[in-house]
């Protein structure tokens, strides 16, 4: 599991299936920053894992201080589901 913030918005939501540099990962969570003040483009902030993590997210069995942070651009994300109710 790890917190993810990507510069722009590739359209993804809560639950979205993504693939980043090769790694399948599910959005657990999905925060948008920037929209009224901030960078110039939107950012989010997300939290992500495989879907064998999504357990120990949902029982908050880790810190969210510890993940590690990895940084990287909306052109990067492949989303293969947005999340939610919307589909690729």
């Amino acid at each position: 599991m790890k917190r993810l913030i990507v510069n722009g918005d590739p359209g993804i939501r809560k639950d979205a299936e993504i693939t980043v540099d090769g790694e399948d990962l599910v959005a657990f969570q999905v925060t948008r920053n920037g929209d009224w003040h901030g960078p110039e483009r939107v950012q989010l902030w997300c939290v992500v894992g495989t879907e064998d993590e999504r357990e120990a997210y949902v029982e908050r069995d880790f810190v969210p201080h510890w993940l590690d942070v990895e940084r990287i651009e909306d052109s990067e994300v492949e989303v293969h589901k947005k999340g939610g109710d919307l589909t690729v």
